[in-house]
Order: structure tokens, then sequence, then C-alpha cells
């Protein structure tokens, strides 16, 4: 059973509009309750164009085991902490890069005070769009519990936070491949896997299914980021949105680099077979999220 390719467009298409709505929403009030160039520029942050992957993940998550509400505010908190965690990666102090999404960063469109105090603001922010989300769909407090532990899990040490950590430690020194695979675990993985989660607990996934999801989303969450690597030695700034060849130039260690771009590729296409057949075993047979795996290894931005 496959998702034909037109299917997997609507529903990404719909996806990005469902989360850009919400996102709308709450730039407006960003502006109106954060006065000044940190409100103006946390919804410069979150009104970027970008391919909403981790809410789509969330909202096909919930779908195909078995939610039937409006999970649309509690995807869109994922996509919060995902732009907060771009808006510091191009830092000066970390990757030091002038584009994103196809427009200039936020610290270049308006200071590197002003990107780091809105970076932070959005994370109470995806807090606060979060519950929305769950009042909204009428979420149990132990239900809006479970999702903001992983959310905020992601994103912190043992995430997204811990895995920069390493990244910044590991360039221009060679680095072992586990170790690399572990600095994408966190710093990449984390939160597309918590995207997953996130999703089928809304979906009231029983736990059996909710460790499947688990895993196939902790394979996504390399297998993209492998991709990344790879892509950022093949693609245009163009295509990408965002600087091409920066990895060889602040001498990062890649999966494209220790690996070459055709072995890196074989690696993330096997942990998408992988995650697959992960689902698969406990009979969890969705069309949608294998073309949803597949299309992470497969895109071309």
């Amino acid at each position: 059973m496959t998702t034909s390719t037109t299917d997997l467009k609507a529903f990404l298409a719909e996806a990005r509009r469902s989360t850009n709505a919400v996102l709308e929403t709450w730039c407006d009030r960003a502006r109106r309750e954060i006065p000044g160039p940190v409100g103006q520029a946390i919804a410069y942050s979150l009104s970027a164009p970008g391919k909403r992957l981790r809410p789509a993940l969330v909202l096909a998550l919930y779908q195909e085991l078995g939610g039937n509400g409006d999970v649309s505010e509690i995807a869109a908190a994922v996509e919060v902490v995902h732009t907060y965690s771009l808006v510091h990666d191009d830092l000066p102090c970390m990757d030091n890069d002038d584009l994103r999404r196809g427009r200039p960063t936020t610290h270049r469109q308006f200071d590197v005070a002003t990107a780091g105090e809105a970076g932070l603001a959005m994370v109470p922010l995806a807090a606060r769009v979060l519950a929305a989300g769950c009042t909204r769909l009428g979420c149990s407090d132990e239900v809006l519990g479970r999702v903001a532990a992983e959310l905020f899990r992601a994103a912190g040490a043992a995430g997204m936070i811990g895995g920069q950590v390493l990244d910044l430690e590991a360039e221009g020194r060679p680095v072992a491949i586990e170790y690399l695979r572990e600095i994408h675990r966190r710093k990449t993985g984390a939160l597309i896997e918590a995207s997953a989660v996130i999703g089928a607990i809304a979906g009231g996934a029983a736990p059996s299914r909710l460790a499947a999801v688990r895993a196939w989303g902790r394979e996504v969450g390399v297998a993209f980021q492998i991709a990344d690597d790879v892509l950022d030695t093949t693609a245009t700034s163009q295509e990408l949105g965002k600087t091409a060849g920066k990895d060889a130039r602040q001498r990062k260690a890649t999966f494209a680099t220790l690996l070459g771009p055709e072995a890196a590729m074989e690696e993330a296409r096997a942990r998408i077979d992988r995650a697959i057949a992960l689902l698969g075993e406990s009979g969890i047979d969705s069309s949608l999220l294998q073309g949803l795996a597949n299309f992470i290894v497969n895109r071309r931005s």
C-alpha cells in the first residue's frame, strides 16, 4: 500500500496551511504583547516560509493512530520550538549564517541581541501554544503533561541543546561515526522523534504502538539529518533556502564527509526502511507514514 505523490503533496500542503494559520495568530499576539523589536523579531522568524515538516509529523501520527480533532495548534507549538532553535543556531557564536528559509537570518534582519532574546522568548511562547492546543483538543492534564515533557525534553540538554554543544565541540577535528550519530540523534533527531510521539500521544495510541512510533521517529530523525548533510554538498543555496556548503567551510564532521554522499544516502535509506519495518511489526500499516519517511530522504531542500 503506497501513498501517491499527489496525495502526499496535498497532505504536506494542508499541514503547512494549517500550521501557518496558527502561527499567524500567535505572531499577531507576539507583536501586541512583546513591544519593540523582540516581538517583531519573533513574528519575523515564525512567519518565514518553511516545510513545516515537524508539524506535519504531529498531524500524520495523530491522524493515523486514531485522532479525529483539531491538533494543528499542538503541531504549531513544535514549529515554534524548531524556529527558536534555528534563530539561535544562526547566531555568530554558533553557525554565523546570513540566510535562513530564503530570507536574512533574524540577527541580520535585526541584531544579535534582539535575535538572542527573541529565541529565548519563543520557548515560553511554545508552551502557551501547546497549552492552548491541548485545551482546544480537550486533552486531560495528564496528556498535556506528557506532550509537554516530550517537547521540552527534546529541546533541552538531552536533545537539541546537547546536540549543539557536541556539534560545536566537534568542529575542526576528526570524530568517530558513532559520535556523529549521537550529534544527529540529539541536535536534529530528538525533535523529529518528539513530533511523532506527540502526535501519537494526542491521538490516544496504546503503549505498545507508542514504543514503535518512538523508534520510527528516532530512525527518521537521524535519516533526515544525514540527507541534510548530503544536500549541503549537492544542492544550491537557492534550493535550500540557506547557505549551501557551510558545513565544509566550518570544517564540520558530517555523514557526507565521513562516508561520502553515496554511502551516506545508503545509510539514510536503510534507516527509513528500518523505520517502516518497525511500524509494520507493531501493526501500524500506514501509507502516509511510509510516504513521509521516504520524502525525508528524497527531498531537495
